[in-house]
């Protein structure tokens, strides 16, 4: 799914070996055991592959209810995997239980923006405090120390200092947005996961925060997983994106590639319904459910615009060339064309 071109080395011209990806997911999953007989299983995340390059940003769409928060989450390390592996720096840190992770090295390595900063604060923490709490937890810092890395951290996020001493009821929403981004800044990561950071913002504030947010990415060389509905959003705001339908990926490319050729017709109804995309592709039928879905059929089998029996009973595989991924029975031609 991603292509690293070879660097000549300088003493003999050899080519030395594609750089090693910063996070690479293969097979995960993540099922919630529900009551009634049987044990059933809601199937949130399902046999999901991806690859994150070192700086990359990388967008995550889909329908709500279609597992990318819950992938997020399993990502960040907030929840266990039911089954798979998630590579970081080349350490498996996916088989390392959630409580015990939070207490590892790689914890401040890899870091989460919520997408409400006024449930993610803490109402009796002030700013400071709040931006302060990893600082004091993960680096141990303490006194001026960490006083000064607070307000050097305010600067970078554009919060003004007379606001640090404030408590997030006295903070706008857009403010309480910097004070969740610093704090997710201040122990360095190498990885930030944002869950439709600007989902709660109002249009104007929201624009002001994905500048922010790509200004950060460029200058602290960050990598960035973006979760959200807004495909505007994350076409301006990532290098690749990965399309999930009922806890899959379906689609995965270069972020103008999927817009200009889409390849799956999932993603070519969520493209359709952006103002100024040409004639809104409506679906019909309802979606399966997640609950023990069916191991011999596409997900998307009911409701595509394409389908075709045999898509009711033969699931479909993420086939994939050097940039483009997607599932779906016929796109073996849809693959090969874009080359």
């Amino acid at each position: 799914m991603q292509t690293h071109a070879p660097v000549e080395t300088r003493d003999r011209g050899r080519q030395s070996p594609p750089t090693p990806p910063l996070l690479q997911v293969e097979r995960l999953r993540k099922y919630f055991p529900m009551a009634g007989a049987g044990r059933p299983m809601l199937h949130a995340v399902d046999d999901v592959s991806l690859v994150i390059g070192r700086g990359e940003s990388v967008g995550l769409v889909g329908e709500s209810g279609c597992g990318k928060s819950t992938l997020a989450r399993l990502l960040a390390r907030l929840h266990d995997p039911t089954d798979g592996r998630i590579v970081f720096d080349g350490s498996e840190i996916g088989a390392v239980p959630a409580a015990r992770f939070a207490r590892s090295p790689e914890r401040a390595r890899i870091q989460m923006v919520f997408q409400d900063p006024t449930d993610s604060l803490n109402p009796r923490f002030t700013a400071a405090d709040a931006i302060g709490e990893p600082l004091r937890l993960l680096a141990g810092l303490r006194g001026t120390a960490l006083d000064a890395r607070v307000a050097e951290l305010a600067d970078q996020v554009g919060l003004p200092a007379e606001l640090l001493p404030r408590y997030p009821h006295q903070l706008s929403g857009g403010q309480k947005a910097r004070v969740g981004i610093a704090r997710a800044l201040a122990v360095k990561p190498d990885l930030l996961i944002l869950d439709e950071p600007t989902a709660a913002l109002d249009v104007s504030v929201q624009a002001v925060v994905l500048q922010l947010l790509e200004r950060l990415r460029r200058e602290l060389g960050l990598a960035l997983i973006f979760v959200s509905h807004d495909l505007n959003v994350v076409r301006l705001l990532t290098e690749r994106v990965a399309v999930m339908y009922l806890g899959e990926v379906v689609e995965v490319g270069p972020s103008d590639q999927v817009f200009l050729k889409t390849l799956h017709p999932y993603t070519r109804a969520l493209i359709s319904a952006i103002p100024g995309q040409g004639p809104r592709i409506r679906l019909h039928g309802e979606a399966r459910s997640p609950i023990d879905p069916p191991a011999s059929a596409c997900r998307f089998h009911g409701r595509c615009p394409d389908g075709q029996d045999r898509c009711g009973r033969e699931k479909p595989r993420l086939v994939q060339d050097s940039t483009r991924a997607v599932a779906c029975l016929f796109a073996a031609n849809r693959v090969s064309s874009t080359r």
